[in-house]
């Protein structure tokens, strides 16, 4: 495993829609864990495989709930209620702003074995794999924030 370089706001990869992934081998498996590892190292929840310079469809997740989350190809099923939180992003460093997203959300994706299965998120998880869908479609969460982006106090974590 080995951390990778994030790529931050301004470089053009985070602004393209990355593409379908078509079949699992050694070098998308190492890619996973390898932005796991890249994550924890940043102290993030939550990473894009276009935050580490793969227009790839993949998303990885932790928030602290008991389980890694492993996201290929996903796709938005559902969504409902709202929440409105600080959000941060770790390729905005030193950044967060208020975004309003859904409370609620339901997704379909692959995990790392190619098998297809649904998740359902509330609050951080739902932030999360909102967040995370976005980067795959080449948005940012800085084009969401109500008001002015703020510095980020020592210490506060970023998705």
């Amino acid at each position: 495993m080995a951390i990778r370089q994030i790529r931050t706001i301004g470089d053009e990869i985070l602004t393209k829609a990355c593409k379908p992934v078509k079949e699992m081998n050694e070098r998308t498996l190492e890619l996973i864990e390898d932005m796991f590892e890249t994550m924890y190292e940043n102290n993030g929840c939550g990473l894009a495989a276009p935050q580490v310079g793969i227009r790839k469809r993949i998303v990885v997740i932790d928030v602290d709930d008991g389980n890694q989350y492993v996201l290929i190809n996903p796709e938005i099923l559902e969504t409902s209620g709202s929440q409105t939180g600080q959000e941060g992003c770790l390729s905005v460093p030193g950044k967060s702003g208020q975004v309003t997203r859904a409370d609620h959300v339901k997704a379909k994706a692959f995990n790392e074995n190619m098998e297809e299965y649904v998740i359902e998120g509330d609050g951080l998880l739902a932030r999360c794999i909102l967040h995370e869908c976005d980067h795959l479609d080449g948005k940012l969460y800085v084009d969401m924030v109500e008001g002015e982006l703020m510095d980020v106090t020592a210490g506060e974590d970023e998705e």
